[in-house]
């Protein structure tokens, strides 16, 4: 399929945000939007990916990045840079990702300049006083935009995001009427008190293997039902977090197959035109 591919961008609070856009190329007139959350790395080319892969499906897909608020990113989460640690955690086993110790290890190693800088991007995207609240507000940002009729001309706008962009899909979802579905991939759950302000139903999709994660799914899921809020949740016994990424090694074909499945149905079922 022939797509209309733009780079754009959206105001958040005065500052411009960039935002990658795909739509199919053929179509006329709004069709229903999907935002994209990156995951902790960030927009890559897997992220750009699953935004054309969406607008192949027949959506307007938006990925906006989330590092580059006022238009460029900070010189330790350009691309390159954010590149050159995912090949270093890639040269580790799976295990040690998470495990500061053994990060620290594999450092050792390094040429001085190289640990440098592969050091200061680990403490800024692995630090544990992320602004989740702060990119869940840029995220709404970006479907005020959307609804705005400013950006591309789109229906309803759905939200979906992998691992933190999970997680910042949840707290859009509880802070922004205009976002009319949203799917969690393998993102922390919100806590229970700002469960009142989902407005929309929500699809949780979650590797068997990932309890960093899913233990906070049952309270979630409790709360969402005590406030008469729609949640469906799957979990892929066997998957580990991140099973959806298809360029990394945590990526498992049969579960990231069922839940792309679920993800299109979902979004086809609540985005359609009324």
């Amino acid at each position: 399929m022939k797509l209309e591919i733009d780079n754009l961008s959206c105001d958040h609070d005065g500052q411009a945000l960039p935002v990658y856009v795909a739509r199919p190329a053929m179509v006329e007139g709004p069709l229903p939007a999907v935002i994209v959350i990156q995951e902790i790395f960030g927009v890559d080319d897997h992220i750009e990916d699953v935004v054309r892969r969406l607008a192949t499906a027949g959506f307007t897909a938006v990925t906006p990045d989330l590092y580059a608020l006022g238009g460029k990113r900070p010189d330790a989460l350009t691309r390159d840079r954010v590149s050159a640690l995912l090949s270093f955690l890639r040269s580790l086993p799976l295990q040690s990702w998470m495990d500061p110790n053994a990060r620290a290890d594999a450092l050792k190693g390094k040429p001085a300049p190289e640990q440098d800088a592969l050091e200061e991007t680990l403490s800024i995207l692995f630090s544990p006083d992320r602004e989740m609240e702060k990119y869940a507000s840029e995220t709404a940002s970006v479907a005020r935009w959307l609804a705005s009729g400013n950006g591309p001309a789109v229906g309803k706008i759905g939200c979906t995001g992998f691992c933190f962009g999970g997680g910042v899909t949840a707290l859009a979802a509880c802070m922004e009427p205009q976002i009319s579905a949203a799917v969690i991939f393998y993102g922390h759950s919100p806590s229970a008190d700002r469960v009142a302000g989902i407005a929309c139903p929500v699809l949780g999709l979650y590797g068997g293997e990932d309890a960093r994660v899913n233990d906070g799914v049952a309270a979630f899921a409790e709360a969402m039902e005590k406030e008469g809020k729609s949640f469906e949740s799957h979990f892929y016994p066997g998957a580990p977090h991140a099973f959806y990424n298809d360029t990394s090694p945590t990526y498992r074909v049969d579960a990231a197959r069922d839940a792309w499945a679920r993800t299109l149905s979902f979004f086809a079922t609540h985005l359609a035109p009324a």
